[in-house]
């Protein structure tokens, strides 16, 4: 299984979001935190957060980039009961067991972003549309061969 997690180039996503992830936390769209706001009323980070953002969910921070990583059934069932008590106490969810569907729907639909190689980095483009809420991701995969520059060359030299 395949799963979205947080990832760090450097440290500008504590500067750019209200909250940011952590580095390495499993991640899902996040979406849903933009559900009866006015994406247009958005302003600063919190523009930033829908623009641009998958929430983590053990902080419940941004993170501008996610990473395809492998993640085993136990833990993809801890993301998905993570998420749903999120959804209780920040959402206002009646219980638990009400809140899991929507938990595991959120986490299946960030699994499936993931059908792309480990390590391959995933960014988010969020939008007001006509019919609401638009997302658009995109995925960046890496390169096939180390990316560094070749600095000396042995050659023979004729003398031998």
């Amino acid at each position: 299984m395949r799963l979205p997690r947080t990832i760090r180039l450097d440290a500008s996503d504590d500067s750019v979001f209200e909250v940011a992830a952590r580095e390495g936390e499993w991640a899902v769209s996040g979406v849903f935190a933009f559900a009866g706001t006015n994406p247009a009323a958005l302003t600063g980070k919190a523009w930033q957060a829908f623009a641009r953002g998958f929430l983590g969910t053990e902080s419940f921070g941004w993170s501008t980039l996610a990473a395809v990583a492998e993640i085993d059934p136990a833990g993809y069932e801890g993301v998905v009961t993570a998420l749903a008590r999120h959804f209780v106490e920040r959402y206002g969810a009646p219980d638990l067991a009400t809140a899991l569907p929507a938990a595991r729907a959120e986490v299946e639909f960030a699994a499936g972003l993931c059908e792309h190689k480990v390590n391959t980095l995933l960014a988010v483009e969020r939008s007001l549309g006509e019919d609401g809420i638009v997302e658009r991701f995109r995925a960046i995969e890496p390169p096939r061969e180390p990316m560094h520059a070749r600095i000396w060359r042995i050659v023979e030299d004729g003398d031998g």
